[in-house]
């Protein structure tokens, strides 16, 4: 059987993802400093100029990562809002989103390696920011869509730049020190902000989620 000829668009595309993909294993693993072109290339199977013929710097394919990432996000969040749900159906759909977050390490740690370019490099830190304050506003507005369909009055900004705060002290800790702050310690922390502080309910403690005192470890 013959393989359907790519387009000259889809083969380019294709060039693209795979150098994505590569350099998200090679930042991850190495860390965005020491993860080389030469490196990247290696791992996606192309030379140095189709990567230059896509992208200007690793900087802007660290940029396009986050972006991807944004966008699953984004698709997720979105998907919380669809079909004709009660109060209580979308208020469990978003403790279950949110509560799991923390298992996506990959992505995050590149946003880790974004935030420390961010603080030496004055030209990434404009651009970072920028893509900050999109993924800011975005959460707000599916807040505000949130609370329209709970019928919950909800503080949405505020309640925005707490939850990536949360989520991302959340999501740090579990990366560094998974032995001590355990997912069910992680799903609870989330959890538990969600149904009192958000939602106003109570919650049974998630079993086998218990305190943990982080200093020294």
């Amino acid at each position: 059987m013959n393989r359907e000829r790519l387009t000259r668009e889809q083969a380019r595309e294709q060039t693209r993802q795979r150098l994505l993909d590569a350099s998200q294993i090679i930042f991850t693993k190495q860390g965005f400093i020491a993860g080389s072109v030469e490196e990247i290339v290696l791992a996606a199977g192309y030379t140095r100029g189709a990567f230059y013929s896509n992208f200007r710097s690793k900087q802007e394919v660290l940029i396009e990562l986050l972006k991807r990432d944004h966008l699953a996000m984004q698709a997720g969040l979105h998907d919380l809002m669809q079909g004709q749900v009660t109060r209580e159906d979308l208020e469990d759909r978003a403790l279950l989103f949110y509560s799991h977050l923390y298992r996506d390490n990959k992505n995050f740690l590149l946003w880790v390696e974004a935030q420390l370019l961010a603080s030496r490099d004055a030209h990434f830190r404009v651009i970072f920011n920028a893509f900050l304050r999109e993924k800011l506003d975005q959460l707000t507005l599916h807040i505000r869509e949130f609370s329209v369909r709970a019928g919950t009055p909800l503080p949405a900004e505020t309640l925005a730049l707490g939850l990536m705060a949360l989520c991302n002290g959340v999501r740090f800790f579990y990366s560094i020190n998974p032995q001590a702050v355990t997912g069910e310690l992680a799903e609870s922390v989330l959890a538990h902000f969600f149904s009192r502080v958000v939602f106003g309910r109570s919650m049974q403690v998630i079993e086998g989620a218990t305190p943990v005192h982080l200093a020294g470890h």
